[in-house]
């Protein structure tokens, strides 16, 4: 019979608000031994554990969970990292209270596992106790050569598994650092360089070649890498990163940025150092944010970092519908960013030298619910107010950048959207070809993206070995 859990969670130990609001240093500090076997002491251990489901890749939650309150690290790591290839990353940023955590038969009455705080506790233990670090298994060589596209976390979950099965892999990505979303669009401190980096040294040590400062689409094309390159198949997860903007008057103004721009010049190009690093952003004392995201709460809570004397979200529905993760909001709150709701901005206004002075807003109100579940925001007529700002940041989402599907006729792909359409298993229409993460669904998920590359991995595996070695994957070109 399970036992009764009789304990409270264990809260994440944070830095101080004040201090922590001045400097790039990662907000949650982690658990302590204690703490964490403390967390893993309220689990059920359930006979048919649910919250197995609720994972994209699979972690045998209880499995981890019952080696790390055993005091078995070196066992809850190897059980952890069979199922996931990047644990450090997805117990920081993965929304597990929506995933795993929401399928704890715990949260019926309480408050469930802290899943991902557990998961990043055992994946940081491994990293520092490297005598007990999880090593590649030995694999036979599969003489398949496999491209994948994209080092974010679709692509490097594939890649992984890939090398796992024993195919021959390279990675191709666009940008000086591999990592994807993970390097250019989280800021440091809720996802430290250091952690990403040595999780893609980690797949590297799989077998993996990187090949930086490659565009595909530009540099080569998958045609190229089809029929010239000798690659047996490809997959493609380069992620969503062209930014969405309002389409408004006003938007070309200085001092106007998307979330994407503003996040990559800090992240990538070392702009909060200027001028040690010549990639300056202009920063403002007065701040608005447009958007609810985590990526809004990203560019707020690092517009702050930089100096802004005061940054508002800027948020068109009500608390309730806010899509960033609630731990995002509290600790923005925390930090002194102020939460304007149920307003959109109307337009931004520029002063004589063309940079943005003020933006007209206008009040919402919710009407009935959307496609995504969520109410409508309308306009409330008359209600027009203006807000002295020196700089915006939108932060309203992104759509894949078109270069592979224009460049690559054989695939088919959603106009609209601009994500490349590929079944649940991420199999395009084009021969030897699989895409998945945010390059198919859109801005989604860290962990859901995992999960999509681990998906196409396997499928990826069958469809090789099920060619002969000599033979093309098509011949109509």
């Amino acid at each position: 019979m399970a036992k009764k859990a009789n304990l409270e969670r264990v809260p994440m130990p944070r830095l101080d608000p004040i201090k922590r609001g001045q400097i790039f240093d990662e907000v949650a500090t982690g658990y302590t031994l204690e703490m964490a076997q403390q967390e893993a002491g309220r689990c059920l251990f359930c006979k048919k554990p649910v919250c197995i489901d609720g994972c994209p890749v699979g972690i045998d939650i209880p499995g981890f969970c019952h080696a790390l309150l055993a005091g078995d690290l070196a066992k809850s790591a190897e059980i952890l990292k069979e199922k996931n290839t990047l644990p450090r990353i997805c117990g920081r940023v993965c929304p597990q209270e929506t995933q795993c955590e929401i399928k704890c038969v715990l949260f019926k009455k309480e408050a469930p596992i802290a899943i991902g705080r557990l998961e990043r506790f055992v994946g940081d233990w491994e990293a520092v106790n490297t005598e007990y670090k999880v090593k590649p298994k030995e694999v036979k060589k599969s003489g398949y050569k496999t491209a994948v596209i994209g080092s974010g976390p679709a692509g490097l979950t594939c890649a992984a598994e890939l090398a796992k099965m024993g195919h021959q892999v390279t990675l191709f990505e666009a940008l000086h650092r591999a990592g994807g979303v993970l390097v250019y669009g989280i800021p440091q401190f809720r996802l430290p360089e250091s952690v990403v980096r040595a999780e893609v040294e980690n797949v590297v040590e799989l077998g993996v070649d990187i090949e930086l400062n490659t565009i595909v689409g530009r540099t080569v094309t998958i045609d190229d890498l089809i029929q010239n390159e000798g690659y047996h198949s490809v997959f493609i997860s380069c992620g969503a990163g062209s930014p969405i903007f309002l389409n408004i008057e006003g938007e070309n103004l200085n001092g106007v940025y998307s979330a994407n721009e503003f996040l990559t010049r800090i992240n990538m190009m070392k702009a909060e150092h200027f001028p040690q690093f010549d990639t300056p952003v202009h920063m403002g004392r007065e701040v608005a944010v447009i958007g609810g995201g985590n990526v809004a709460m990203d560019a707020a809570r690092t517009a702050l970092r930089l100096g802004a004397k005061k940054v508002r979200i800027v948020y068109r529905r009500s608390d309730e519908e806010i899509p960033a993760r609630r731990e995002e909001i509290e600790c923005a709150k925390e930090e002194g960013i102020e939460f304007l709701m149920l307003t959109g901005p109307v337009a931004y206004e520029g002063d004589e030298k063309g940079w943005v002075k003020s933006m007209r807003c206008i009040k919402m109100q919710l009407g009935e619910p959307d496609s995504s579940g969520r109410r409508i925001a309308v306009p409330i007529e008359g209600s027009e107010f203006s807000l002295n700002v020196d700089m915006v940041i939108t932060a309203l989402g992104t759509r894949p950048n078109p270069i592979i599907a224009r460049t690559t006729p054989s695939l088919t792909s959603n106009a609209k959207k601009g994500t490349i359409n590929a079944d649940e298993k991420g199999k395009t229409d084009m021969p030897g070809v699989w895409a998945g993460g945010d390059i198919v669904t859109g801005s989604a998920t860290v962990i859901s993206a995992m999960g999509a590359g681990k998906t196409a991995a396997l499928e990826m595996d069958t469809y090789m070995q099920s060619l002969s070695k000599n033979k093309k994957i098509y011949n109509y070109i």
